[in-house]
């Protein structure tokens, strides 16, 4: 029964449909609608979008990826690997836009891979430092083709032109 899905199945399912239709598929799905009228339409909202494009986004990146990393690990990684000087996990944190206890867990969980390192900071004993490892280095090299084939599957529904677009629209929301 569709009503039952948690919203990642049904994300999965409009695949490839332009996100506009997604009341409609509800409807051609037997999932009872109320009337299209009304001033305030969900399908409409710029939140419910959002939320329905990143959970597509997410369903592929789970899908295709091959490293085991989630999305806020494989970023807490790249963003390790292109620091240039040691940062704190609070940096880390804002530098990824997580907030600090996700931060924690992601961190967590990336240190039992052995994946990152941390050490305490020379100048400042109360902060603790994070570093990529080698193993770390390695895995994101290994999954670099995945992440640019997943966004390139999130865009797909899109013209060229119109990824270019829809990318700078979203930076100029952040």
């Amino acid at each position: 029964m569709v009503g039952s899905c948690p919203p990642v199945a049904i994300i999965a399912l409009t695949r490839g449909k332009p996100m506009l239709q997604f009341g409609m598929m509800l409807k051609t799905l037997g999932v009872p609608m109320t009337d299209q009228n009304e001033s305030y339409i969900l399908d409409d909202q710029v939140g419910f979008l959002l939320r329905l494009a990143y959970q597509r986004h997410i369903a592929l990146f789970m899908e295709q990826m091959t490293g085991g990393l989630t999305p806020p690990q494989f970023s807490t990684l790249y963003r390790l690997r292109e620091a240039v000087e040691p940062i704190s996990q609070n940096a880390l944190g804002r530098l990824v836009g997580m907030d600090a206890a996700t931060t924690k867990g992601v961190v967590a969980r990336l240190l039992s891979r052995d994946l990152i390192r941390v050490e305490k900071d020379g100048g400042d004993r109360r902060r603790y430092t994070l570093f990529i490892t080698d193993a770390g280095r390695q895995l994101l090299d290994a999954v670099m083709a995945d992440v640019k084939g997943i966004s390139e599957a999130t865009l797909e529904p899109l013209a060229p032109q119109e990824r270019a677009q829809f990318l700078a629209l979203l930076k100029r929301l952040i």
